[in-house]
């Protein structure tokens, strides 16, 4: 046995210092497995049959021919699927997508909705039997049309009022002696991280076993437990490398079907979705068509402020993306008025997808400002400054901080904002229009109650255990640094293990609220655990373990608006005779809080801006209306940017921390994309004079516009 010691007085802060990954060598050495590739002894492997019409019913599934091919299991459908419960509120509140709770009916819902999964002894063979499926539909009409004058559309909660309000919005658009109301678009929008969503399930001595690759193992395992009427006790997920998640790996189809088919055949089970699977069941971001009307004093100043939003969500699950909701924080008007919308169509659901609300609703938001200032003749950033509330502009509450103001300073100083001609259309470097643009961003900065377990070990070596979720964005390093200053030792001393359901309960990789939640909760252990060592405690064999609950001392903050804000800037060139846009260089400053690793940060705030690049050029799924399905539902026929779209993208921040987080976080995963296509878009009408209102802004749409003379405007 030894005594432990942490150092106190020689140990220096690792937050705050650019750390590689700790599990960067095993990454690259192939030594990390992700959920498709881990070992498992008699090992069947699933793949998902999906429907071919938007909706209608399941006439009839023709097991027989398939179940005599090479290798084939089973196959499962509605007609003998195991039962599941769905009726129940899940861990985030929220009723689960029935979607996943696969083959319980012959309902068809959507194009791509899961009527079967073919089980069998090697992928290939279960994707052979699963192509050579025959299943007869009755079809019936469907509606997959997403239009402003729905009569259908309602409002719509989520997880924010529908309907915010006050003031007298008519009298404010009145007495408003400039006034924008504009209509803006964006489109169906689509996560495709790297890692497909893969999952295993088998059962282990009456204890279902699940390695996934998901956002939250107690998530996931709480969602399995209910739906197949187990004690949580009784269920084990383990996620503990994830290549990506953007808010799609939540509980899915793959997973449920996945533990199905190891409870019917009592062996393991693998289901891995394809990437053109991925478009029809993992979610994605719905087309928005928003409103906003501004009202404001010739300076600028807003008298009335309008932002509506309206959504597609399907008809078995209802999903709001909030795009209004971005207003409810950003700008202060006596009259001020929100609202979220949607429609139920036949089509997939919606789901979280990185700044879900803030990165559609800034575009529109951010635009029809940047049209304020061009019709008041004020600079952009003036403009914004100009209506900085003093409190939430709806819920009337403090800001923890906001330094939105030091992100447009130290941005128009770098990027060199005061030398811009605010005329358009009068810039060139030979065919090329040049234009820049600026928007504001914001983003929430919450928290979730979470469990950690910190344990001093007798060789003076330190265990955090943790239900986190590194999604790809450096979280278990994050974490590392911040169990490192807590207990007052080096790094190296520190080794943190994550991804594991009987850690106990953590909050999500969601909402820029993981590595907040988590450091909390390990903040807590970490101060128990130093204060018992401070006393002489002698550690034995097993070590010393504190378990923590964040629970309490997150009821205990007094209400705040908490966010992280940014100011993003961006240079484009504009070639009228191809219609092709390129972004030259873009530059945004955030005030997100204590950054944890710069290293990982600035990488995190670079991606998301990348994205916006992405949203504003280029990403958009298009619906065949005769099928209900996508036209191109993988990486060819959806179009992203990529190395050759971005040549210069560089991501700061101003001094932020946040003085009521033990450690001053407040998040950076998606605050990196909102504002971003907004200041491309309001850059190429400074390149070009013609507002472009719906994205993304494709070659063809810069070519049926009308070009203006130098110093002139329009519209496309």
């Amino acid at each position: 046995m030894t005594t432990a010691t942490t150092g106190r007085t020689t140990v220096e802060g690792a937050v705050g210092s650019s750390h590689t990954r700790v599990e960067g060598r095993d990454k690259v050495t192939g030594a990390a497995r992700y959920a498709g590739e881990i070992p498992f002894a008699d090992l069947a492997h699933g793949w998902l049959v999906l429907s071919t019409v938007a909706r209608g019913r399941i006439r009839s599934v023709d097991t027989d021919p398939v179940l005599g091919m090479p290798g084939v299991l089973a196959v499962l459908h509605h007609g003998n699927a195991p039962r599941v419960d769905t009726d129940y509120i899940g861990m985030l509140g929220i009723l689960p997508d029935p979607t996943a709770a696969v083959f319980q009916d012959d309902r068809v819902r959507h194009a791509g909705w899961p009527v079967a999964l073919v089980v069998a002894g090697t992928p290939e063979q279960a994707r052979e039997a699963a192509e050579a499926l025959v299943v007869t539909y009755d079809e019936e009409p469907h509606d997959i049309t997403l239009s402003a004058d729905r009569a259908d559309a309602y409002p719509a909660e989520g997880h924010m009022p529908a309907v915010t309000g006050k003031g007298d919005l008519a009298a404010g658009l009145a007495a408003s002696a400039v006034v924008v109301d504009e209509e803006y678009t964006t489109p169906e929008e689509h996560h495709s991280m790297m890692e497909p969503h893969a999952a295993t399930a088998l059962w282990d001595g009456g204890r279902l076993e699940v390695a996934d690759s998901n956002q939250g193992t107690t998530w996931v395992q709480s969602e399995l437990a209910k739906m197949f009427s187990l004690d949580e006790s009784a269920v084990r997920v383990r996620s503990e490398h994830v290549g990506g998640g953007f808010g799609s790996k939540g509980l899915r189809a793959h997973q449920v079907s996945a533990v199905m088919a190891a409870t019917v055949l009592r062996r393991p089970v693998r289901v891995v979705m394809t990437r053109r699977q991925m478009f029809s069941l993992a979610g994605y971001r719905s087309p928005t068509s928003q409103r906003v009307r501004l009202g404001a004093d010739p300076d600028g100043r807003l008298r009335a402020l309008e932002h509506r939003s309206l959504n597609q969500t399907s008809t078995v699950y209802e999903f709001v993306e909030p795009s209004a909701g971005v207003a409810r924080v950003m700008y202060e008007a006596e009259a001020h008025h929100t609202a979220n919308h949607v429609v139920r169509l036949d089509v997939p659901s919606p789901t979280f997808m990185r700044a879900p609300g803030e990165a559609p609703g800034s575009f529109a938001l951010e635009a029809a400002l940047d049209e304020l200032a061009e019709r008041c003749g004020v600079d952009p950033i003036d403009l914004r400054l100009r209506n900085e509330p003093v409190v939430g502009p709806v819920s009337g509450l403090p800001f923890s901080s906001r330094n939105l103001a030091a992100c447009f300073s130290e941005g128009a100083r770098r990027f060199g904002w005061a030398e811009r001609d605010p005329r358009p259309g009068v810039r060139r470097d030979g065919r090329w229009l040049l234009g820049t643009g600026t928007a504001a961003a914001s983003f929430q900065a919450g928290a979730g109650p979470s469990t950690a377990l910190v344990t001093a070990e007798a060789d003076g070596t330190f265990t955090v255990r943790i239900a986190a979720a590194d999604i790809g964005t450096g979280a278990r390093t994050a974490l590392t640094l911040v169990a490192a200053d807590a207990l007052e030792v080096t790094p190296e001393r520190v080794r943190v293990r994550i991804g594991d359901s009987d850690f106990g309960p953590a909050m999500i990789a969601g909402g820029s609220m993981g590595t907040r939640s988590w450091a909390w909760a390990i903040t807590i252990a970490a101060d128990e655990l130093r204060e018992r060592l401070a006393l002489g405690t002698t550690v034995p064999p097993e070590g010393i373990t504190v378990r923590s609950d964040s629970t309490e001392a997150l009821g205990a903050l007094a209400q705040k608006e908490r966010h992280s804000f940014g100011a993003q800037f961006a240079e484009v060139a504009v070639d009228t005779t191809t219609g092709e846009v390129r972004v030259r260089r873009m530059l945004g400053i955030f005030a997100a809080g204590r950054i944890v690793n710069p290293l990982t940060a600035r990488n995190q705030l670079v991606g998301g801006m990348v994205w916006g690049i992405s949203m504003a050029l280029h990403e958009e799924a298009v619906r065949d209306r005769a099928s209900g399905g996508l036209y191109g539902p993988d990486l060819t026929g959806y179009h992203v940017a990529t190395h050759a779209d971005v040549p210069d993208v560089e991501a700061d921040w101003v001094d932020d921390p946040d003085p009521d987080d033990p450690v001053g976080i407040k998040g950076v995963g998606e605050i990196g994309i909102v504002g971003a296509a907004a200041a491309v878009a309001n850059a190429v009408w400074h390149a070009t004079g013609v507002r472009h209102r719906n994205l993304p802004i494709r070659p063809d749409r810069v070519l049926s516009a009308t070009v203006p003379t130098a110093g002139g405007g329009t519209d496309a």
